[in-house]
């Protein structure tokens, strides 16, 4: 969930820099007084629909300016604040406006999407609930990836809550076990050669692949509890995660890169 959030992330910053450069095309002086006149009556604009409709910015500021470029560039050539995200269609304001072009704070925003999934179509205008739950994840993301500091108990909440998890995370989050914040299970799922040769430190449990129900018997009264799982390029642990859910786990996350790609702390030979 989060790699779908971070990919929306860079799409945006994409459309962002794309943006920039259409602006350039067809003229328009991003710095030019007008512009700038202009881009601050679409920021006193878009403050007023959120506080008439309770709703907030993105937590991501790349997708809040990409759009609010796009909504004053739209002002300026159309003298109305089209949706940036979808073409205009018609030559004259008459056809603009027969064509049922999305205009901001467009309908089916405010009455599906925003609704259905905690934003509009562009992302910049969230529900407090939405803005919150991806600010936390945007923040966990950077912990985990520059282990500038350790995870908060709602960052590692968030990151096993995902599919899928990188070497990053996992590191962290073993970091965040080792300080009591979390508590999960960490399976390794290859054969046990494997695992005796090079294995995970502070991995909890083996379940080869091979005799995976037989072995599965040592965590099966422990389905309520969190569980990641990793094999050598994580093929096998991605197919054992799916038989974990379908079999009623709640919550199991596969390391996707596996151990091939792990940069943390590994052991071998049998445990003491």
């Amino acid at each position: 969930m989060i790699k779908q959030y971070i990919k929306t992330i860079l799409t945006k910053m994409l459309y962002y820099k794309k943006l920039l450069g259409i602006l350039q095309m067809i003229k328009i002086d991003t710095q030019s007084e007008e512009f700038q006149l202009e881009l601050q009556n679409t920021q006193e604009f878009a403050k007023e629909v959120c506080k008439s409709r309770n709703l907030v910015f993105n937590p991501i500021d790349e997708v809040n300016t990409s759009t609010l470029l796009g909504l004053t560039r739209n002002q300026i050539i159309y003298e109305t604040k089209f949706c940036p995200c979808f073409m205009v269609i018609g030559e004259t304001k008459e056809e603009q406006l027969s064509a049922e072009n999305r205009m901001c704070p467009c309908t089916k925003a405010v009455e599906e999407e925003i609704p259905q999934t905690g934003k509009c179509h562009c992302g910049i205008f969230c529900t407090p609930e939405y803005a919150k739950e991806n600010a936390i994840k945007e923040q966990a993301e950077i912990a985990a990836h520059t282990h500038s500091r350790g995870l908060s108990v709602d960052e590692c909440k968030i990151l096993l809550e995902q599919k899928d998890i990188d070497s990053d995370e996992l590191i962290s989050l073993l970091e965040a076990r080792d300080l009591g914040m979390v508590d999960f299970n960490l399976i390794d799922v290859r054969e046990w050669m494997e695992w005796n040769q090079n294995r995970i430190v502070g991995t909890d449990y083996l379940v080869p692949t091979t005799s995976f129900y037989n072995a599965l018997q040592q965590v099966e009264d422990q389905k309520e509890k969190s569980t990641i799982l990793y094999c050598y390029t994580g093929s096998r642990s991605a197919y054992c995660q799916r038989v974990m859910l379908d079999m009623g786990w709640s919550q199991v996350a596969n390391h996707k890169s596996g151990i091939i790609s792990y940069h943390g702390q590994r052991t071998s030979g049998e445990e003491n």
